[in-house]
Protein backbone atom coordinates (compact mmCIF):
# COMPACT_ATOMS: atom_id res chain seq x y z
CA UNK A 1 0.00 0.00 0.00
CA UNK A 2 1.39 3.38 -1.00
CA UNK A 3 1.46 5.83 1.91
CA UNK A 4 0.69 9.49 1.41
CA UNK A 5 0.51 12.64 3.50
CA UNK A 6 -3.29 12.85 3.37
CA UNK A 7 -3.65 9.43 4.94
CA UNK A 8 -1.11 10.31 7.65
CA UNK A 9 -3.03 13.49 8.53
CA UNK A 10 -6.29 11.53 8.63
CA UNK A 11 -4.76 8.93 10.96
CA UNK A 12 -3.34 11.64 13.26
CA UNK A 13 -6.63 13.53 13.44
CA UNK A 14 -8.58 10.36 14.17
CA UNK A 15 -6.07 9.37 16.87
CA UNK A 16 -6.35 12.83 18.42
CA UNK A 17 -10.15 12.67 18.31
CA UNK A 18 -10.29 9.19 19.82
CA UNK A 19 -7.87 10.20 22.59
CA UNK A 20 -9.95 13.30 23.33
CA UNK A 21 -13.15 11.25 23.53
CA UNK A 22 -11.55 8.79 25.92
CA UNK A 23 -10.23 11.69 28.03
CA UNK A 24 -13.71 13.24 28.19
CA UNK A 25 -15.23 9.93 29.19
CA UNK A 26 -12.67 9.47 32.00
CA UNK A 27 -12.79 13.06 33.34
CA UNK A 28 -14.92 12.03 36.32
CA UNK A 29 -12.24 9.58 37.52
CA UNK A 30 -10.08 11.63 39.92
CA UNK A 31 -7.14 9.19 39.88
CA UNK A 32 -6.69 9.72 36.12
CA UNK A 33 -6.86 13.53 36.23
CA UNK A 34 -3.23 13.84 35.07
CA UNK A 35 -4.23 12.02 31.85
CA UNK A 36 -7.46 13.91 31.20
CA UNK A 37 -6.56 17.53 32.09
CA UNK A 38 -6.53 19.46 28.79
CA UNK A 39 -4.08 22.19 27.86
CA UNK A 40 -5.51 24.78 25.49
CA UNK A 41 -3.41 26.22 22.70
CA UNK A 42 -4.98 29.29 21.05
CA UNK A 43 -4.17 31.11 17.84
CA UNK A 44 -6.17 34.15 16.78
CA UNK A 45 -5.00 36.07 13.73
CA UNK A 46 -6.88 39.27 12.94
CA UNK A 47 -6.57 42.16 10.51
CA UNK A 48 -8.40 45.34 9.60
CA UNK A 49 -7.68 46.37 6.00
CA UNK A 50 -10.25 49.21 5.60
CA UNK A 51 -12.43 47.27 3.14
CA UNK A 52 -12.29 43.92 4.89
CA UNK A 53 -11.55 42.76 8.38
CA UNK A 54 -11.31 39.34 9.89
CA UNK A 55 -10.91 37.81 13.29
CA UNK A 56 -10.32 34.06 13.47
CA UNK A 57 -9.85 32.11 16.68
CA UNK A 58 -8.58 28.55 16.65
CA UNK A 59 -8.31 26.58 19.90
CA UNK A 60 -6.59 23.22 20.25
CA UNK A 61 -7.17 21.17 23.39
CA UNK A 62 -4.47 18.62 24.04
CA UNK A 63 -4.41 16.19 26.93
CA UNK A 64 -2.01 13.37 27.65
CA UNK A 65 -4.56 10.83 26.37
CA UNK A 66 -4.92 12.83 23.15
CA UNK A 67 -1.16 12.74 22.74
CA UNK A 68 -1.17 8.98 23.33
CA UNK A 69 -3.89 8.67 20.66
CA UNK A 70 -1.77 10.64 18.19
CA UNK A 71 1.27 8.45 18.91
CA UNK A 72 -0.81 5.27 18.54
CA UNK A 73 -2.24 6.54 15.24
CA UNK A 74 1.26 7.27 13.92
CA UNK A 75 2.39 3.80 14.99
CA UNK A 76 -0.59 2.21 13.21
CA UNK A 77 0.11 4.27 10.09
CA UNK A 78 3.72 3.07 10.05
CA UNK A 79 2.55 -0.55 10.44
CA UNK A 80 0.39 -0.37 7.28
Amino acid sequence: MKKNVGMLILFLLLGWLLGAWIAKALQSVKVLSFLTHPTTISWSPRADLDIISYNITINFELSLLSLIGIIAAFWLYRRL
